[in-house]
């Protein structure tokens, strides 16, 4: 399936479905981005090492989704439903170690017992959790992905998205040809269908992307959940602007949690730390935190609220008021990066990368679409 047969799939996905599969005008929850800090792997020298420091990353987790759901209960009376954990809280991305080290050293089977302690953080607590981690696929056996999985409260995996702009790490774009044919297309730009809204996920730097996003909105998508692992600043960065783009143009909540900073590496600490945020669909910041661990980007989601604005008319319904048919012409014309970079399921090193990506550059400026 070839980029013009995708969109149109999805637009045609996005006119044929109810444009709200739950009516719940009173459905209010608590969701909570959860700063938490990563303790990374990089200093571990053995799988063994780096795999007990993952479980301590999940024990530790363990007990501030507890405190945070108790405290927050007391304060503000509504459950907590929602969970989002920072990018790759787990392990930290690879600094130096080869793409086979990562994936030995870094990255979980999808149904394997790191995943099934994950799945039982959110049964435990009655949560869904948003989890950033890589992982490897039996499908596709020499690659690891870098993925957004949402957990349900029964402990089931009801949203397995792969991050699909790296520039380093692997993912589905690279395969495109094979990963179609094994998943399909609906299994790329995935949206869950749940109790607390229909969920959908953006992966860290993607939030500048607004194509990410706007596919999962075609599909009905209320809530965005970001783990990122981004510089803080006490200004707007990029994504920060981005962040409350997606949520206006998409008529959307988004939580967005960050790291409070990524110790046991050569880069200080704090560089990726505060800026969790919770917005809501008019970009308007409902909570945000500091930096460190914390709670403090936690807020209650209205979503009948959310249901009933989309449902107006006016300027300010941005989603009904598409013209589609304008921008395929352009999108199907455009060539940017090139699909199947990684035909053979071959790890591309970063070098390959690079270089891939300087040739899209080249042609471009040949193109007279750069100057």
């Amino acid at each position: 399936m070839n980029r013009r047969e995708l969109l149109l799939a999805a637009t045609a996905t996005a006119l044929a479905a109810p444009a709200f599969a739950q009516d719940t005008p009173g459905l209010r929850y608590t969701a909570i981005a959860l700063q938490t800090v990563c303790d990374a792997v990089n200093q571990d020298s053995t799988v063994e090492d780096a795999h007990a420091r993952m479980d301590a990353a999940i024990a530790r987790v363990r007990g501030q989704i507890g405190a945070s759901r108790g405290f927050l209960k007391g304060f503000n009376g509504y459950d907590t439903k929602l969970v989002v954990l920072p990018e790759y809280w787990m392990t930290g991305f690879p600094l130096g170690e080869s793409r086979e080290e990562w994936q030995a050293k870094a990255a979980i089977a999808m149904d394997g017992p790191f995943a099934e302690k994950l799945a039982g953080l959110a049964q435990t607590f009655g949560i869904y959790l948003c989890s950033n981690h890589y992982e490897t696929d039996p499908n596709f056996p020499n690659l690891y992905f870098q993925s957004n999985v949402i957990y349900s409260p029964s402990g089931d995996t009801v949203l397995r998205y792969r991050r699909m702009i790296s520039l380093y790490t692997p993912s589905p774009y690279d395969v495109w040809d094979k990963y179609l044919d094994t998943y399909g297309a609906d299994a790329v730009f995935p949206v869950a269908d749940t109790e607390i809204g229909v969920l959908a996920t953006i992966a860290s730097e993607e939030i500048l992307y607004p194509e990410i996003a706007r596919m999962t909105a075609f599909k009905g998508a209320e809530v965005f959940l970001h783990p990122t692992s981004e510089v803080g600043a006490p200004g707007l960065t990029p994504k920060h602007i981005a962040k409350k783009a997606r949520a206006i143009e998409n008529i959307a909540y988004l939580v967005s949690a960050n790291s409070a900073g990524i110790i046991g590496t050569p880069v200080p600490a704090a560089s990726t730390d505060a800026m969790s945020i919770i917005l809501d669909w008019y970009g308007r910041t409902l909570a945000e935190s500091g930096t460190g661990e914390t709670l403090n980007a936690n807020a209650v989601l209205d979503i009948g609220a959310l249901r009933e604005t989309r449902r107006k008319t006016g300027m300010t319904n941005t989603l009904s008021r598409l013209p589609n048919d304008a921008f395929e012409t352009a999108y199907a014309q455009a060539d940017h990066a090139p699909a199947n970079r990684s035909p053979a399921n071959r790890m591309m090193s970063r070098a390959e990368a690079i270089a891939s990506q300087q040739t899209v550059i080249d042609r471009l400026v040949e193109d007279g679409v750069l100057k």
